[in-house]
């Protein structure tokens, strides 16, 4: 049994399944057409949420509203934007490189 509470444009869903709680959230975007769905990995897997989601896809496709589903991961959050962080960083000095070689490269012209 589902049951839908109402707070501004977030919508919670709650169901009691295999006795432990889903917190499902869903945001409504008005201004942008959008809803975000977003499931955690435990209702990734539970195939009793995933059916009932489709009718909320239907609802907001029949409105031309974009329905985007975010799926929590598996890894950890800290250490993957550490590593994304320094991913970046590298890059940038790398490009700086590349700059600085085709400046010196065209003055020598």
């Amino acid at each position: 049994m589902h049951k839908n509470r109402k707070i501004g444009r977030k919508y919670f869903q709650y169901t009691k399944e295999r006795s432990y709680d889903i917190a499902l959230e869903i945001n409504v975007r008005d201004d942008r057409k959008i809803v975000e769905v977003w499931l955690t990995n435990e209702e990734q897997q539970d195939q009793a949420i995933k059916e009932s989601l489709k009718p909320l896809y239907q609802q907001y496709k029949a409105k031309k509203y974009t329905v985007a589903v975010f799926l929590s991961g598996s890894r950890d959050l800290a250490e993957e934007t550490v590593v994304l962080l320094l991913r970046n960083k590298r890059r940038i000095a790398e490009l700086e490189v590349q700059r600085e070689r085709k400046r010196r490269k065209n003055m020598a012209r």
